[in-house]
């Protein structure tokens, strides 16, 4: 993974660090539907990876909690006929969730409205106040 927010000098997982699984995944395939293992799963134990330093370690194990079980996450992909290319459809998107999980979050900085926003909302205000009053029955005048 490039480097970036959270990981100024990039992530790189240990192939070994990576189990890989196969299985048969359901949708289309043809004839080699019954016999091709196309289906991906990925699974790395976030907590004891080597590519995480603690810090980072305890932010993506905040982040992704309603994803692990324990410590392990699990990616799966089954999008395509191909292994292979099933396999980097994973490998992408575990990639894509360690970076967004590794990123420190940015606080929103309270702003002020300008002028003539304030002034905008006002007239809106008014003209919808003068709409409304045009809607009324006239008053009996006795």
């Amino acid at each position: 993974m490039p480097a970036g927010p959270g990981a100024p000098h990039g992530l790189r997982v240990p192939a070994s660090e990576i189990v890989e699984q196969f299985s048969r995944a359901s949708g289309p395939g043809g004839q080699g539907v019954n016999t091709t293992d196309s289906r991906v799963q990925l699974s790395i134990d976030l907590g004891t990876t080597t590519a995480l330093t603690p810090p980072q370690r305890r932010r993506v194990i905040e982040r992704l909690t309603t994803r692990l079980s324990g410590t392990v996450l699990t990616i799966s992909a089954s999008e395509q006929r191909s292994q292979r290319q099933n396999r980097a459809a994973a490998r992408a998107r575990l990639a894509t969730l360690l970076r967004d999980a590794v990123a420190p979050r940015v606080e929103r900085r309270p702003t002020r409205p300008t002028k003539g926003s304030q002034h905008r909302r006002l007239a809106s205000k008014r003209q919808r106040a003068v709409t409304k009053l045009s809607r009324r029955k006239p008053r009996d005048s006795d």
